[in-house]
């Protein structure tokens, strides 16, 4: 978080001059999305639309053709007079930094959909604009579509300038967590963004295009730059939220404070590989608590975090349950049970798919116990979120249903590559 507070000063002071206003020339790192001269790079989409077409491609090829009517590039700035499509970007991003410019008219209504989501909301922000029963006294940079009373629903000030003015827009987004700044202020400070289109059932999609909405008044857009974040970033950015409490369980350097199958695994760069399999745990028990680490699965990769584990005996079956840890684009893993892949409570619940990077590269989680409850998030997107109390469907006899108060934390190896490190835990107090 101090780095998007810290990056986006002088990038905003650059927009902010007279010079750079009529030059398409984007900060250092980042590409520009707009050209100021045409519609190279961007196509029409409502998604809302297409979505729901019987033929998408027949649906699209006609969106096109009016995004072309009532798209057009005025003074620099791409402009839309409040109907047709969205402008929608060819390309799909994964984790990115996006800065942009928008100048709209009273009463209007648009937003700006990341990964094809709904939205960063863009509004007309006084009482006369008619939406203050929808929150838009509150100003822009919301994120619209987040249930009544979520973390970033509402934006934090409202920030919004007079009509006729520029705003100003960055926006950060590492897995399903958005930060946005709304001229030059924090307005979502790295909230989860929810799926829209699954009603909050499932994460959004772990890429997608960006759309520039059109709803219902004229608007024009500028100086739209882009640079997508890689896994090391991402990895640092989010192990930077929500420090308070946590100490490290792994110095780095030996095995110090962990017991069981040491033989087995291996320290090297800072990192605890496993060798070959068996189970290594905490010399300390845990009852209620945050667990933060990194890992990095080779091809094939199969490993578990053990949760209040006994110290003896399968961690799936004799402690609280296994977290799954998988490569699960192994082709051996094709037809497994769905609570066998990454994520999972081995054989109880099963996580969503489609957040891991890839193979090789490291990957950041966060895994909350408390009580009966478990929930992780992987890469910045919440990817499991249950109550295991409450499952009577296992996918074995094995399982138990007793549940114990508290146990060791550690690896339940299955085979030889999977690394760890940055291991990190805080008690939740009571």
């Amino acid at each position: 978080m101090h780095y998007f507070r810290h990056f986006i000063a002088p990038a905003l002071a650059l927009l902010a001059s007279a010079s750079w206003l009529f030059a398409i020339t984007p900060p250092e790192g980042f590409t520009a999305l707009f050209n100021g001269s045409d519609l190279s790079g961007w196509h029409g989409d409502n998604p809302h639309h297409s979505n729901k077409a019987k033929d998408r491609a027949q649906s699209l090829k006609m969106q096109q053709a009016e995004f072309l009517k009532q798209w057009s590039i005025q003074e620099g700035a791409l402009y839309n007079d409040g109907h047709g499509p969205y402008a929608t970007t060819d390309k799909d991003y994964g984790d990115f930094e996006l800065m942009l410019e928008y100048k709209t008219v009273a009463k209007a209504d648009s937003g700006i959909y990341l990964r094809g989501n709904p939205q960063v909301q863009i509004w007309d922000h006084i009482e006369a604009g008619g939406k203050w029963k929808h929150g838009a006294d509150k100003g822009s940079g919301g994120l619209w579509n987040n249930a009544k009373g979520a973390a970033g629903k509402d934006p934090l000030v409202c920030a919004d300038r007079p009509f006729g003015e520029w705003n100003q827009v960055h926006i950060r987004m590492i897995g399903s967590r958005v930060w946005v700044r709304l001229n030059e202020q924090l307005v979502v400070d790295g909230a989860h963004m929810r799926n829209y289109w699954s009603k909050g059932n499932t994460p959004i999609p772990a890429s997608g295009p960006i759309h520039l909405q059109t709803h219902g008044g004229p608007i024009h857009w500028r100086n739209i730059f882009i640079r997508e974040i890689g896994s090391d970033e991402a990895n640092l950015l989010l192990s930077e939220l929500d420090t308070e409490g946590f100490e490290s369980i792994f110095n780095g350097k030996d095995f110090t404070g962990w017991q069981g199958s040491l033989d087995q695994y291996e320290i090297a760069d800072g990192a605890i590989t496993c060798l070959k399999g068996g189970n290594i745990f905490t010399a300390q028990k845990y009852s209620d608590f945050v667990f933060k680490l990194e890992f990095r699965l080779p091809p094939g990769g199969n490993n578990g975090l053990a949760i209040r584990y006994p110290g003896h005996g399968n961690p799936a079956y004799s402690g609280m349950c296994e977290l799954q840890v998988l490569d699960n684009t192994a082709p051996q893993y094709a037809d497994l049970d769905p609570r066998q892949y990454h994520g999972s409570v081995y054989g109880k619940t099963a996580a969503a798919r489609g957040y891991l990077r890839a193979v090789g590269e490291w990957n950041y989680q966060v895994v909350r116990v408390q009580g009966t409850t478990i929930q992780v998030e992987l890469n910045g997107t919440p990817i499991v979120d249950t109550d295991v109390s409450t499952i009577t469907e296992f996918m074995s006899p094995k399982f138990k249903a007793d549940i114990p108060e508290d146990g060791h934390l550690g690896f339940a190896g299955h085979g030889a590559g999977v690394a760890f490190r940055h291991l990190r835990v805080a008690f939740i107090q009571p």
